[in-house]
Formats: C-alpha cells, structure tokens, sequence
C-alpha cells in the first residue's frame, strides 16, 4: 500500500499515450498494417435503436435539465433493476439519487471537486484506471493505493471501487464488496463503484455496489458510476449515469446545473432508449465474447499467460518480463498494446490487450500472434 502527497502546485500527469508513439510507429511498419489493441475505445456502429432517437429528438432549441428527464430516469431506474437488481428510491423525487452525466470519465475526474473535497486522501486500487488520480490532483487529495480497506482510515475522505476492472478485469467477491461497504459507513467515508463494464462479465457475473445483497436496505454512504460508452457502442454520445445516496447525489446535480455540465437533449432521448432496450446490448456483447475467445487462445499460443481477465474488454497479459519490453516484442508483430505501467507500478509486468478492434483486425493480431 504507498501514498502520494500532492505538492501545493501539482501538475497533472503526462498523458500516458504519448510515451507510444515508438511502439506505434514501429508496429505501423509491419507489411499487414497496425492492430491497435492499446485503447479500449469502440469501433462497431452505433445501434439504431439509439440513432435514430437521437436523431428524432435533434430539434432541440433549449437548453437541457441536469437532472435528465422524466423518461430518462424512469429508463436508467428500469435499466438497473432489470439489469442489476439495484431499487432506485423515488428515481422522480425532488432528492436525486439518479443524474446523467457527460460520459463516466468526466465524472471519474470530477467527483471529488463536485463533492466539495479539498484535504484528505483518496484511496484507488493498487492497479487502476489513470482518471481516479488525476481527479485526486485536481481537487488536491493525496493518493493512497489499496484493494484492501486499509487499517487506518484517517484522513481519507472517498474511496474508489473499479469492478470489473480497467485494467485487469477483475471482479470483486461479494464479501470484499460487503467489507469495503461496511468500512466505508463505519468511518464515514464515501465509498463509489465505477461500474463502466459490469455488463460485460464472462468468467463470473459481476455485483453491483448497489445491489441489496451487497448495500443491504439502503444505499447510505454508495454510489455507482455506469457508461453506455462499451454496452451500447456510444462512447461518441458521452452518456454516463451515476446513482446511489441522494445526500451524495444532490450535492453533485447541484454543482453540476450551475456549471453548466448537461447532458445535451438529444443524447438523453437515445440514453432513455438504450436503457429501455436489452437486444443490442445483448448483441454487442456477443461479438465482445467471440473476439475474446479468438484473442485469448492466440496470446497464450504466444507464450503469454493472462491473469484476472473473467469480465471486461481487456485480456491482462504477462510474459513475467517488463511490460515495455513485451511492448516492444508486440509491436515487431504489428500489434500495439498499452503497458500496465499506466496503471500503477503494481502493473509493471503485464500488458493490456483490447478486444475492441474489428473482427479483420482482431484475426490479423490472432494470425501473427501464431504463426
């Protein structure tokens, strides 16, 4: 477990993509083209279930609510029970403890500063997503990394959960779930779930924070970060969903609405139509599976081994050699890869391959990878 402490100017960190620009060029140069796996950004069409609402609703003159619309909660308060099991009270009550959200990687950035936290120290996982820091740098926290409630809760003022997991895809258990919820009320300590792949689990089913079974009647003290970006195809949409404890959700719609931080109007008639329809995530999911199986059985023929990994849209791979030499030994294939060093030093030895490439592509990286 280690700790960083923000000088009183800290800058942000390098955007971790530039550092490959030596690995890009190189595998650029492979006579079948680059397979870029490094980010895990969609390719497939957007469904037309959310087009052509998108679309329907483009005569959009005033400004949008930051609260979303009636329909908009009723579909996200369907979608989770539905999907997750999770009971959102009173989604259409004056106390919000639903709001839609600009994407789920500006409210990762922004949920401490919205939350009003200036001193203290943010706990993230051990191997994380970059977001959950650089909002500690922008607030001014310091970082503490732990996938264990840490013994001595002084000073830390939230902590964020991240499953399954960016990068690795792992899946908390049940009772780590339950451990982190009760330390989290036990200490007074916000305790958030970024959900963004929970839809996504292959190996096991993954829980939600919310879920009953782990946030028992209520859900004091939780929230929940969801994304349309990988289950609908939308990442260009910008349509995230946070939900949880209305006396942490109230504080952010607030500071949200006078910032100007809205959902844009046409984007929230095709959330409520994603939301409200399960054949396209179910499709997409389909193709998610098979480009896993295909890229998995060709990284191992490789020599790689693939650890964690049971959900998600990345494979979690190790050669037990630096991750920036196995990068190297990708990109002489043509592949591009991200090193797990982006996520922390615990992730030093692993690399990150995303099944979100083509069906062409994903055979190309299956076809080197085993030749």
């Amino acid at each position: 477990m280690t700790t960083t402490t923000p000088g009183p100017a800290r800058s942000l960190p390098d955007f971790p993509w530039d550092s490959l620009a030596a690995a890009r060029a190189r595998a650029a140069r492979h006579p079948g083209g680059l397979v870029d796996l490094s980010i895990g950004t969609p390719v497939d069409d957007t469904p037309a279930v959310l087009t052509q609402a998108l679309a329907a609703a483009g005569n959009a003159p005033g400004y949008p609510t930051a609260l979303g619309t009636t329909e908009l909660r009723t579909a996200a308060a369907g979608w989770l029970r539905r999907r997750l099991g999770v009971e959102i009270a009173d989604p259409l009550g004056a106390d919000p403890s639903l709001v839609p959200t600009v994407g789920s990687k500006e409210l990762v950035a922004l949920l401490p500063t919205l939350l009003g936290l200036r001193t203290g120290t943010l706990v993230l996982p051990e191997v994380a997503y970059p977001t959950y820091e650089v909002g500690a740098v922008l607030a001014g926290l310091a970082v503490r990394r732990s996938d264990v409630p840490p013994p001595d809760a002084a000073g830390v003022v939230l902590v964020w959960l991240n499953s399954p997991g960016n990068p690795h895809g792992r899946v908390l258990s049940d009772d780590r779930l339950r451990e982190w919820v009760a330390w989290g009320r036990a200490h007074g300590v916000p305790v958030v779930a970024d959900e963004c792949y929970i839809t996504l689990g292959w190996d096991v089913e993954p829980r939600s924070l919310l879920h009953p079974a782990i946030a028992g009647e209520d859900h004091t003290g939780l929230l929940a970060v969801h994304s349309l970006s990988k289950q609908s195809t939308a990442a260009g949409y910008r349509a995230g969903l946070l939900s949880g404890d209305p006396a942490l959700v109230r504080p952010v719609w607030e500071v949200r609405r006078h910032l100007g931080l809205l959902v844009p109007g046409p984007v929230q008639a095709a959330m409520t139509a994603a939301l409200d329809d399960d054949a396209h995530v179910d499709a997409q999911r389909a193709r998610y599976r098979d480009r896993r199986d295909r890229l998995s059985a060709a990284v191992r023929a490789a020599g790689l081994r693939i650890d964690h990994s049971e959900a998600g849209l990345y494979l979690w791979a190790t050669r037990d050699e630096d991750c920036w030499t196995t990068i190297d030994r990708l990109a002489g294939l043509g592949i591009v890869a991200a090193p797990g060093s982006f996520y922390g030093p615990a992730g030093s030895r692993h690399v990150r391959l995303a099944l979100t490439a083509t069906d062409e592509r994903i055979a190309a990286a299956v076809e080197r990878l085993t030749a």
